[in-house]
């Protein structure tokens, strides 16, 4: 490995804390050793992960029409059919979103983060890790009824916001002091051809993630430390479908490497669930991955087995990938036990512990 990401851990993004302040004590003080930047866990509202971009970003504009509200009956969608339908108003063949409500929320996280270091919490030397989602993960969820029109529409949109959302980011944090995750889930259900609603097919499934890489990643500076978190998403539990195998990840990872236009610094990619632990046809494709100076990250530590687990699914990788390290299959905000603070013991724990195998 000669990436200048070398690191056994990642965080993938959300944690289970109440607030950024905890998350970064946490993280600094459990795995700080061990990663290769502090996310601010994605506390609050950010919980919601894209729920956050349908109702503060997407639900308010102008030109975008809720044609039905949240469909459970608490007024919380419970997965991903009952999330509020939107379209595109009729007439509109171009939008514009004027700021994405995420950055004050990275920007405020970014000087806690600073304080915090300046009073010795956070180690000198760490980064700041900001969690952008995807252009497709903040559509798909939302625009179901006339998906290709509104994607022709909304997806520039959206794409041109990330850009400027980035270079909001960098007008106010240091590129020396930052690491960026692009964070794909619905970009790989869609190439999994298991959404209902999304259309085009294979070809088009490509293309919302192929085309929009392509030109976002070479738009992050090279000193900026870049991530690429591939999921099966977590909504209403993990994994949203179950593929047969990592192919399709392997697939997407290097394309992704390939076309990045700079240092792919890590990848995260998601596992499997803990009955394929042994499953060496799930990670066979492994053996394909061509990703060189990145730093690869299987998320295969789940908090159902512990250290046992881990070490199981370690061993079955191992044989066909040499070197990487681990992280929790997805962000586990949303999953954080009865206690959270403990759930980040244990996970460090887990980490720790599995390393004597």
């Amino acid at each position: 490995m000669t990436g200048r990401v070398t690191s056994d851990l990642l965080l993938v993004g959300s944690l289970p804390t109440p607030s950024a302040e905890e998350a970064f004590r946490a993280g600094a003080g459990l795995v700080g050793n061990l990663v290769p930047a502090l996310p601010d866990g994605e506390a609050g509202p950010l919980g919601a992960w894209v729920g956050f971009d349908r109702t503060r970003l997407l639900e308010p504009h102008p030109d975008i029409e809720v044609l039905e509200p949240t469909a459970s009956p608490t007024g919380r969608a419970r997965h991903a059919y009952e999330t509020a339908r939107l379209t595109v108003r009729d007439g509109v063949d171009a939008l514009r979103f004027d700021a994405w409500p995420r950055v004050p929320v990275m920007l405020e996280s970014y000087a806690l983060f600073t304080r915090l270091r300046d009073e010795g919490v956070i180690g000198v030397h760490q980064r700041f890790q900001v969690n952008f989602p995807f252009p497709s993960s903040v559509f798909t969820g939302a625009f179901k009824d006339h998906y290709a029109r509104d994607w022709a529409i909304v997806g520039p949109a959206l794409e041109n916001l990330t850009r400027r959302s980035i270079d909001e980011v960098l007008a106010a944090i240091p590129a020396h002091d930052l690491a960026l995750q692009f964070d794909l889930a619905y970009e790989v259900l869609d190439n999994e051809q298991v959404l209902g609603w999304t259309e085009g097919g294979p070809d088009g499934a490509w293309d919302r993630f192929a085309g929009p890489w392509s030109r976002l990643a070479p738009h992050v500076p090279d000193e900026v430390l870049l991530g690429l978190h591939l999921c099966y998403g977590t909504f209403p539990e993990w994994p949203m479908f179950e593929a047969r195998d990592m192919g399709l990840l392997v697939r997407m990872a290097n394309h992704a490497a390939a076309h990045a236009g700079r240092p792919l610094d890590w990848l995260h990619l998601a596992g499997p669930r803990y009955l394929r632990s042994e499953d060496e046809a799930f990670f066979a494709p492994l053996a394909g991955l061509h990703v060189p100076d990145t730093r690869v990250f299987l998320g295969i530590v789940l908090p159902i087995d512990g250290a046992p687990g881990l070490r199981r699914r370690r061993a079955t990788a191992s044989r066909f990938l040499d070197d990487f390290g681990v992280a929790m299959y997805c962000g586990f905000g949303r999953q954080p036990g009865q206690d959270p603070a403990e759930t980040l013991r244990e996970h460090a724990e887990v980490v720790s512990g599995s390393a004597s195998r």
